[in-house]
């Protein structure tokens, strides 16, 4: 009892999230995005692909309770401690990273909306239609919209397929980008 008021579930479900954010960090950072379907390999552009595989774990997990809850959580907050970091490598000063944090938690939470909505309803046009106004907003008929929505659908039906025990271990499985859809 005192154990888990004092910390000691915290520090093991902290390490878990750690291995699961650094993979997700990992399968986000797949030179095919930046190089094959011209995803910005920016700030913002790398911002939209972590928070894309976060938003794809979140999904995975939604609805779950216990454990597996406390570590999306967990996740998510090392998500937006993570955006907090860049901004402030960006030389964003302190008076400004919590707007600019605001601005892209709101950014994620829109996404993950649209996002989910579009996999929820196994809509592959509305999914490439949402990821091209996110991520390339700059370009009309992305052509690395559609690869994309594959791949995260590709990545959906992945994570679906794992059970959450897996999870539990900080063991995460995503398929690899431009192998999904041949």
């Amino acid at each position: 009892m005192f154990q888990r008021w004092f910390g000691r579930n915290r520090h093991a479900n902290r390490a878990v999230t750690d291995a699961l954010y650094e993979r997700i960090v990992a399968a986000a950072r797949q030179p095919v995005f930046y190089a094959e379907w011209d995803v910005p390999d920016t700030p913002l552009g790398r911002f939209e692909m972590v928070g894309l595989h976060v938003f794809l774990f979140l999904h995975r997990v939604r609805g779950e309770q216990g454990t597996i809850a406390e570590i999306a959580q967990t996740l998510t907050d090392e998500f937006f401690a993570d955006v907090d970091s860049s901004l402030r490598e960006l030389g964003i000063g302190d008076a400004g990273v919590p707007k600019r944090a605001k601005k892209l938690a709101k950014m994620f939470y829109g996404r993950a909306a649209s996002y989910g909505d579009a996999l929820d309803r196994g809509d592959r046009e509305a999914l490439a239609a949402a990821l091209g106004r996110n991520v390339r907003p700059d370009l009309d008929g992305w052509a690395g919209a559609g690869p994309l929505s594959d791949y995260v659908t590709s990545v959906a039906a992945s994570l679906r397929a794992q059970d959450s025990e897996e999870f539990l271990a900080g063991r995460i499985a995503l398929p690899a980008a431009g192998k999904a859809e041949q």
